[in-house]
């Protein structure tokens, strides 16, 4: 103990700190922690580690007790027996039946791969919207689940040990934005793709509404869309089931995933996949440069995480606000360039955009905007106040007892 008092006047002082990166935790709606028990860290029991609901065994744990518990979405083991059984099964079904009934079709690929097929006169593969989209979203949710786990426990803790992180809480912490850092790195680097693709690059906004509807979609960029589906439908069965230590803004968090959802689900649905896209890109790749600067933080680097936080700063100001203003212009001065026979209310053609979709539309973005510009206040304050002091992370190791109040959740998408 007389080791460890004379540091605590120095935590309380970081603590009461406020220019810190969790400041801007703005991608904490989709950092859901692991489950974590009440077991001390340094505790001799079997059931101790720093990561319990990451822990691979499970006492007491059978495959269909963490189905009705809805712990597979915790347990990589469970998730990936999800994921096995239905790869066999339909393997299975491509291998023997068309030796006993040639031309059935398999009614399993639609959780592997993506429905709806049409034809183009292009010769590119394009397909529309149906049901069977569900199948294929519940399926990479247990993908989702099983990735984000081995992720975690395989990659991000022995980095973080590596480098020194003991706390279980930082930890955990560590563990997330590792997560988040692949996950917005991939999908922002796959938005580029699709988006090379597309009339709409590089932001030619004008194509977002000329040819309206656009209901048959490229496969790269339906498969994109139902992912990203897919991975905000996991994060919110995360919290409803309970599966992670309870934050102080819980249901702040349940209502965000649900918006998000709506929104994304919404989009889809009124084949406005094309805006779509552009957002999602410029949300995505500013948050791959946050994680990393969160990382680098953690493993205590203090010239690579000013400079990567400068670095996240110029993405965060291009991509989150002159690119979003660019979309919202488009919005509010381009909805027009929607053909003239397109502008009736006909789910069954694929027309949506009446009107008064235009204020619809623009209404959640100006929203986003403005949230947008209230945490680039807030980053801008952390890096003036960064040039007298080093940035640090203020958060307590213990959620549990005194939390930051100053936390940021992002309520943006």
């Amino acid at each position: 103990m007389s080791k460890r008092s004379p540091s605590t006047p120095t935590l309380h002082r970081r603590r009461g700190h406020v220019g810190n990166l969790k400041s801007i935790d703005t991608d904490r709606r989709h950092l859901t922690g692991p489950f974590v028990t009440g077991t001390p860290l340094d505790s001799a029991t079997p059931e101790s580690n720093d990561f319990p609901a990451l822990s691979v065994n499970h006492q007491g744990n059978t495959f269909w007790s963490d189905l009705k518990s809805g712990r597979w979405v915790v347990n990589p083991v469970s998730s990936f027996k999800l994921l096995a059984i239905s790869v066999i099964l339909y393997l299975n079904w491509e291998l023997v039946t068309p030796s006993i009934a040639p031309g059935l079709p398999n009614p399993l690929r639609p959780l592997l791969f993506i429905s709806y097929p049409v034809g183009s006169d292009t010769g590119d593969a394009r397909f529309a919207k149906g049901y069977l989209d569900l199948a294929f979203i519940a399926y990479y949710i247990i993908f989702f689940s099983f990735v984000r786990q081995i992720i975690i426990i395989h990659a991000c803790l022995p980095i973080a040990r590596y480098f020194g992180v003991k706390s279980q809480a930082k930890l955990e912490r560590f563990g997330e934005q590792g997560y988040a850092l692949v996950y917005f790195a991939v999908m922002g680097a796959w938005g580029y793709r699709i988006m090379k693709r597309l009339p709409t690059y590089w932001y030619r906004t004008e194509y977002f509404w000329i040819d309206y509807p656009h209901w048959d979609m490229k496969s790269e960029l339906k498969r994109y869309y139902l992912m990203h589906m897919a991975y905000w439908c996991q994060q919110l069965i995360v919290l409803l089931f309970g599966l992670e230590k309870p934050r102080k803004d819980y249901y702040e968090l349940v209502a965000h995933h649900v918006v998000t959802l709506w929104l994304i689900c919404w989009s889809y649905l009124i084949n406005l996949t094309l805006i779509g896209n552009a957002i999602y890109m410029s949300m995505d790749i500013p948050d791959a440069f946050l994680a990393f600067s969160k990382l680098l933080n953690y493993m205590k680097m203090e010239r690579a995480k000013f400079v990567s936080f400068v670095v996240f700063i110029g993405f965060w100001t291009y991509f989150r606000h002159y690119l979003n203003i660019v979309i919202l212009w488009s919005v509010w001065t381009e909805f027009d360039l929607i053909p003239e026979v397109s502008r009736v209310w006909a789910p069954s053609q694929g027309a949506w955009l009446v009107w008064w979709m235009k204020y619809q539309i623009f209404a959640p973005l100006l929203v986003l905007q403005l949230l947008n510009l209230f945490w680039y206040y807030l980053i801008w304050r952390i890096a003036i106040r960064s040039v007298t002091s080093t940035l640090t992370d203020d958060r307590s190791d213990d959620e549990d007892n005194d939390g930051d109040a100053n936390d940021i959740d992002e309520k943006d998408e």
